[in-house]
């Protein structure tokens, strides 16, 4: 846990120090989570509702072309639709790089590699009225995968942006199951 704070705040500090040679932002919202894979059937599990918050710099952002890295605190996981109303809950720091490429005035789409690690991982069920939670240590600590989207930047500074996040790694350790994170963000940022 402490490398992976030590890691977060890494990178927060190098984003800070571009502030100067390049535009600086906020950037939070929803997201929708799902294990996807060849060994997860539709029918098992369904979007789980979590959210991310973050920094990210972009190089040359009056550039037809630019670059953005962030550090992002993002949730999550999965929903299965069984009697307990079972759930995996997977809390993590998402690093992307994305390349945007401006299409107008003020759209854009992009896309890039992100790395993601694990701050912590539980799966939850409902007995009744009570909830149990039991923390797991079967989650890889180390997820890494593609992001691509579309953003809408309008003048005020505000953008918002939906993107998909495909997870490349297997979620499970110790395991030949073909089970990766994917998921959509529907996100509200500020450049400062």
């Amino acid at each position: 846990m402490k490398k992976y704070l030590l890691i977060l705040g890494f990178g927060l500090l190098m984003i800070s120090n571009v502030q100067a040679q390049s535009g600086i932002g906020f950037r939070g919202g929803v997201n929708f989570f799902n294990f996807g894979g060849s060994d997860v059937s539709e029918n098992d599990y369904t979007n789980r509702a979590g959210f991310h918050a973050g920094i990210y710099a972009n190089f040359l952002p009056d550039s037809p072309v630019s670059l953005e890295p962030g550090v992002f605190y993002s949730v999550k996981g999965t929903q299965n639709n069984d009697a307990l109303n079972s759930r995996a809950i997977l809390n993590y720091v998402d690093v992307p790089v994305l390349l945007r490429l401006k299409a107008g005035d003020s759209f854009n789409i992009f896309a890039g590699p992100q790395v993601s690690f694990l701050l912590d991982s539980k799966f939850e069920g409902d007995f009744g009225s009570s909830t149990v939670s039991l923390q797991t240590s079967n989650v890889r600590d180390l997820d890494t995968g593609l992001v691509f989207g579309i953003g809408f930047n309008p003048a005020s500074g505000l953008n918002l942006q939906g993107s998909y996040d495909f997870g490349m790694t297997p979620v499970f350790k110790d395991s030949d199951a073909d089970v990766y994170n994917r998921g959509f963000k529907i996100s509200l940022g500020i450049s400062l």
